[in-house]
């Protein structure tokens, strides 16, 4: 009997790469809650900042397009850059795309990884166990959230709604702070969006953002210049070579691939964000925030204001929407021999062709492989590109 391939995580990526993998015949086992993530971890009420464009999940054939899903479901097409996605309407269509091209999940989690001979050993929380041929971890965001030090000494036992301290993630209903004070840390769409839902729900929202000028808005559609090339972040050469030649990025230095990956399409609020955010929101830029504690129960921030001086800002809760870093620690599905012997690069796994690691038989797509071939890899539009190379390469090397 062939052993299968698993893939780890039912997101956009995994449901691609899945797709992928069966449409050549690959014997391959998926594991996760489809699009868990962007169900439990968005806020209600979000939209997507990308856009439709940029929005689907590369699929083996046609007929499997955001817009194909829209007529599928009877609701009007999603198109053009104007069309904006709400949250839902997106949970929807990775469904509707698990359904059609990989029925076969499994909704059970992998509790572990190990290496077994040319193989692995897989543990489910089911109680099954099982030997894979190969392994791909496709778990998106999931235990990535990132909490600056600065601010976990206000959270001691962690970000939690419920704590002085929580992360944009961990919020799907912001009506729990309708009246309240909240202070909002970031500059990024998360940040910005996370404000503007809040204020909307009732609460006094108040963005905390590091830098001069740092709270900015995309340009609309009609105003992008028009003598550069398209990509699915906007017109400009360096976005669309990034976007479809992330073949040379693994081959650029340390530093700045990291860089770029941190740098480029970096924070900024939707073009259509923008009225709704201004006059709603307060805004306190500062050179950065020194620390944070907890005095009667309420968060304080400790800041460094423009001039250098020192300053305290207070509120009910603070949401810290500082964004996801990849960190081989945080898979602990993944055995400790396993994840030691992995060659890394600032904790992410350094990566080769075809997404492979330096364990033979071990892949990784989506936002852990951006550090190898780029920012593509934090958006949907990279499993265009992900997805049939990493199956081409795990046909070619187990075939």
């Amino acid at each position: 009997m062939i052993q299968p391939v698993a893939v780890i995580g039912a997101g956009p990526f995994g449901l691609s790469t899945a797709a992928h993998l069966r449409a050549r015949g690959i014997p391959v086992r998926v594991f996760g809650d489809p699009m868990v993530s962007w169900r439990d971890n968005m806020p209600v009420g979000m939209l997507l900042k990308s856009t439709p464009a940029a929005s689907t999940f590369d699929a083996p054939q046609p007929g499997h397009t955001l817009v194909d899903y829209c007529d599928a479901a009877g609701i009007p097409r999603l198109v053009t850059d104007e069309d904006i996605i709400p949250v839902e309407t997106f949970i929807g269509y990775g469904e509707w795309f698990q359904q059609k091209l990989v029925p076969e999940l499994e909704r059970v989690r992998v509790v572990s990884v190990d290496r077994r001979g040319a193989g692995f050993d897989l543990k489910l929380d089911s109680g099954e166990s099982f030997t894979a041929r190969a392994v791909v971890v496709a778990t998106g965001l999931s235990g990535l959230s990132h909490l600056p030090p600065e601010l976990a000494a206000a959270a001691p036992d962690g970000p939690a709604p419920t704590a002085p301290v929580s992360h944009s993630s961990q919020h799907h209903d912001l009506t729990r702070y309708a009246g309240k004070e909240l202070i909002v840390v970031g500059a990024g769409q998360s940040a910005l969006e996370t404000a503007v839902l809040a204020a909307e729900a009732g609460a006094r929202v108040r963005v905390v953002a590091r830098g001069r000028g740092s709270v900015a808005f995309g340009a609309p559609p009609w105003k992008q210049p028009r003598l550069r090339p398209e990509s699915p972040f906007g017109r400009a050469w360096s976005l669309w070579a990034l976007s479809y030649y992330p073949h040379p990025y693994r081959q650029l230095p340390a530093q700045v691939r990291h860089y770029l990956v941190r740098r480029v399409l970096g924070p900024l609020g939707a073009w259509w964000l923008r009225e709704r955010f201004e006059g709603q929101v307060r805004v306190t830029e500062v050179n950065g925030i020194e620390g944070a504690a907890t005095l009667d129960g309420r968060p304080v921030l400790r800041v460094r204001t423009a001039t250098g001086a020192t300053d305290r800002l207070s509120a009910d809760h603070v949401i810290a929407a500082t964004g996801y870093r990849v960190d081989l620690a945080a898979m602990d599905f993944l055995g400790h021999e396993l994840r030691t012997e992995l060659a890394v690069s600032r904790g992410t796994p350094r990566l080769g062709a075809g997404y492979v690691s330096s364990v033979p038989g071990l892949y990784f797509t989506g936002l852990p492989a951006a550090a190898s071939y780029g920012p593509v890899m934090r958006f949907v539009c990279g499993t265009e590109f992900a997805s049939p190379r990493l199956a081409k390469h795990l046909a070619g090397a187990h075939g």
